[in-house]
């Protein structure tokens, strides 16, 4: 998990009206609790990954707590694409949320299959929660495939572009 990963989780549950969140994948466990207005997080590493990663969520009301069924692992999708190869990377959702190819419905895409990206180079946007968030490349190259539509809504790790 990445601390802007992270930090999106923390701003998100400051907002909220939750008053504990814990989240458990690929062998880390994240904690949030409310005390007095501010959250605290708390991460643990295990060398063991988890079998069933899970997330419960406590509302501050009376109500019953709510539980969410453990996540399937998603499964890597293969390039249809003919040109695939082992050569290719690629830059996948850090989050659930919406995508889109450009700051607004009258902008041009941040990229085009063929456009040349580096490490700070911004894709695309992910919308999460009414929180635009500017998903960069991370790494360099040129785009070879956009594997998701403007406005599908995607999940996380999914794969968005392939680059070459």
């Amino acid at each position: 998990m990445k601390i802007q990963e992270i930090r999106e989780i923390i701003k998100l549950m400051d907002q909220s009206t939750l008053d504990e969140f814990v989240f458990e994948a690929e062998g880390t466990k994240l904690k949030l609790k409310k005390h007095n207005g501010e959250t605290r997080p708390t991460v643990h590493t295990s060398a063991q990954p988890q079998e069933q990663p899970a997330a419960v969520v406590t509302p501050k009301t009376d109500a019953p707590k709510v539980e969410a069924a453990p996540a399937e692992p998603i499964e890597k999708q293969e390039s249809t694409s003919s040109e695939a190869s082992s050569s290719y990377k690629t830059i996948t959702s850090p989050m659930v949320g919406t995508f889109y190819s450009s700051s607004s419905p009258e902008a041009d895409s941040y990229v085009k299959v063929g456009d040349r990206v580096n490490a700070d180079t911004i894709v695309c946007i992910v919308e999460a929660m009414k929180l635009f968030n500017e998903i960069e490349a991370e790494i360099e190259g040129e785009i070879a495939e956009i594997h998701v539509k403007d406005g599908q809504l995607v999940e996380y790790g999914q794969p968005l572009f392939s680059i070459k």
